[in-house]
């Protein structure tokens, strides 16, 4: 790492695969993102390098659960 603040890195979001002219499809045009297949990005990761995954999880449970509830209550 060099002590310049405003040295350019390679850090930032990796370009996404496009499907190219030979490739192309009548379901997947020329220029269209590459499905190839691949599961989504959280897919397959462990939770505890992911705790969001799991906080997100119960905030949704804790508000079907409220639906739910207060539906019982009438």
């Amino acid at each position: 790492m060099t002590e310049d603040l405003h040295s350019p890195t390679t850090a930032g979001p990796q370009p996404t695969p496009v499907v190219g002219a030979s490739d192309a499809s009548f379901e997947q045009p020329p220029g269209t993102a590459a499905s190839g297949g691949l599961p989504g990005p959280l897919a397959n990761l462990p939770v505890e390098e992911h705790p969001e995954i799991l906080v997100g999880a119960a905030f949704a449970g804790g508000i079907v659960a409220a639906f739910i509830l207060k539906r019982l209550g009438r």
